[in-house]
């Protein structure tokens, strides 16, 4: 079908991975007053080169460097974490989008400010958005790894008041809130997951492979009491690539475009887990959600892991675990995300059309803004309206438990 004007339309998008750059204030207005000396803080230095190195570690760089451009820099503990350009992008020409420091001057507004946020949202036709956070990291790693962790569950509940009271709270819905929890007690964990789905927030940050970050692998029930408290709050459970702190690369001195290319092999790790633990049998009402993995993969790994059930359970330790075909807990209980795969979506039906949401990943270099209505439409332009409502609208509403308009009739 080439005749645009007959393509189908693209309803407003609900975007369920941005991210937010935290506003300097964050710690310094949320926290009590008895921890704001020691939380973090933004001060402007000067930073030299940034290089990217991998790993955990993942940049080295000069703190302080003569004449070097300025930066804002946050500082907590040990920690020093610069502001990068490509992390606050939109704005830039794609050739700008470079691994360099910025300050809060220098971004858009949207990247750190709600009532901007929703002015950049409605112009790229999206209606509503699930934001990852990005000094605490993809699940909140950096106060696990703090070294007073009643700081860091202090600087925790700060976040989320902030993201829940501030960042969402006069947006009229369009921005909806995931918070992050204390990685390092399971039990607080599970009760900042009740405490706020009291106050209506249904999705929470966890790490898609958490042994990476020195933390208890799933197979060993110790997560089960988070894992309860999503299940009964309707709380989804939201895994997004990097959350383990370590990209796959095939070489040390790989270039980051080589982790940018695998990111996705994370994601596939992490289901497979799921798949195979039993967690998902336990908690039948768990729902999970991979963000930012792109779709293309999950075909093959379901089909992979149901051959192996039915030809490898016994000795495979999955026989009293897992009673169905794997499979049948994916297409239950997880979401997929995307922004771009035409691969992915040639293949809907194994995917599952009822599985999949899509993202604007406003404000990193992977962002479609401002051109998302374009984009969505020349990957989706074809498929049925119902369909597009899915993808792109009905599926992140149920995952969030959104209140929105009834779908098109088929």
């Amino acid at each position: 079908m080439t005749d645009t004007a007959a393509r189908t339309p693209i309803p407003r998008i609900i975007s369920v991975d941005d991210h937010i750059v935290e506003p300097p204030h964050l710690w310094q207005a949320w926290l009590p007053e008895r921890f704001r000396e020691r939380g973090p803080r933004v001060e402007r230095r000067r930073l030299g080169e940034m290089k990217w190195v991998g790993g955990a570690k993942m940049y080295e760089y000069e703190l302080d460097a003569p004449d070097a451009p300025w930066c804002d820099v946050w500082f907590f503990e040990d920690l020093v974490h610069p502001n990068k350009r490509h992390v606050a992008a939109v704005g830039f020409d794609r050739d700008e989008m470079t691994l360099s420091p910025i300050t809060y001057d220098e971004m858009r507004p949207g990247c750190y400010e709600p009532k901007a946020r929703v002015a950049d949202m409605a112009a790229n036709h999206v209606d509503v958005s699930l934001s990852f956070p990005t000094f605490p990291r993809f699940c909140g790693q950096t106060f696990w790894e703090a070294s007073d962790h009643e700081l860091g569950l202090a600087c925790v509940k700060a976040y989320n008041d902030f993201m829940v009271e501030e960042w969402c709270g006069d947006s009229g819905g369009a921005l909806v809130p995931l918070i992050i929890i204390p990685l390092w007690d399971v039990d607080l964990a599970a009760a900042e997951v009740r405490r706020n789905a009291e106050r209506g927030c249904h999705a929470v940050c966890f790490s898609e492979i958490a042994p990476n970050l020195g933390l208890p692998s799933i197979h060993t029930g110790y997560w089960d009491p988070f894992f309860a408290a999503c299940a009964e709050t309707g709380t989804v459970v939201c895994m997004h690539i990097g959350s383990s702190s370590k990209m796959p690369a095939a070489s040390p001195d790989a270039p980051p475009a080589v982790a940018a290319s695998l990111s996705f092999n994370n994601a596939i790790a992490s289901l497979s887990d799921f798949l195979f633990s039993g967690v998902l049998v336990r908690f039948p009402e768990l729902v999970l959600a991979y963000s930012e993995g792109q779709i293309g993969w999950i075909p093959y790994i379901l089909e992979r892991a149901d051959d192996v059930w039915k030809e490898h359970r016994a000795w495979g330790g999955v026989a009293d675990l897992v009673p169905e075909p794997p499979s049948t807990y994916y297409y239950r209980q997880v979401y997929g995300c995307f922004f771009r795969d035409n691969h992915g979506l040639a293949s809907l039906d194994e995917v599952g059309v009822d599985n999949i949401t899509f993202e604007t990943d406003y404000p990193h270099t992977d962002s479609t803004w401002p051109d998302t209505k374009q984009v969505a439409e020349d990957m989706m332009g074809h498929l049925p309206a119902d369909v597009v409502w899915k993808i792109v609208r009905g599926n992140a509403a149920r995952m969030l438990h959104l209140d929105i308009e009834a779908p098109p009739r088929p």
